[in-house]
């Protein structure tokens, strides 16, 4: 007899049957071995660490021993301390060397201003200079345009004015009542 005020007692679960053909768990291959960690190496002492060198200063060679000579550079290799360029290739940081005909085409026109004759230099200069350029990857590509544009803007205000002119002589001499003389 059971007493009635005790809760009940949840059925127990079965427990699988023992057999010795069956193993209890399924086949699963052996973890790999993991390698041991390796040997602690204490840090050198403070005294035997050569101090670090500055952000961005650069790393200066071991000193050769005493009365060692140290190897001269090879042939063509840039002095210590010098930036190596490649060949054909200008230094870090150093300009193009500008076309000279960029220049006389800039020279030439901005001297047609005054003189009003050399626009047509200033103008052949600057298709000479820029077909160069274009070749050679020279500077002076700025300065041969401004070339250009001061000859032919020249060169077309020279052809007005000479228009004009020529249209006002022109009219005067074929006025009836000029005989060449001035009355005052």
């Amino acid at each position: 007899m059971t007493d009635q005020n005790l809760p009940p007692v949840p059925p127990s679960e079965p427990t699988p049957p023992n057999t010795p053909d069956v193993p209890a768990t399924p086949d699963v291959p052996a973890a790999p071995e993991v390698p041991a960690a390796p040997a602690y190496v204490a840090p050198p002492a403070a005294s035997e660490v050569p101090p670090a060198p500055a952000y961005g200063a650069p790393q200066a060679p071991p000193a050769p021993a005493y009365g060692e000579v140290p190897p001269a550079p090879a042939y063509g290799a840039p002095a210590y301390g010098a930036p190596a360029a490649g060949y054909g290739q200008p230094a870090f940081g150093a300009a193009p060397k500008t076309n000279t005909f960029a220049i006389v085409s800039l020279v030439a026109s901005i001297a047609g201003l005054f003189t009003g004759i050399t626009f047509l230099v200033g103008i052949i200069f600057g298709h000479l200079s820029l077909s160069q350029i274009k070749k050679t990857a020279e500077g002076g590509r700025g300065m041969a345009i401004a070339g250009l544009i001061i000859g032919y803007v020249g060169l077309v205000i020279g052809i007005i004015v000479t228009i004009a002119l020529i249209a006002f002589f022109a009219a005067l001499a074929s006025n009836p009542n000029f005989d060449g003389t001035y009355n005052y």
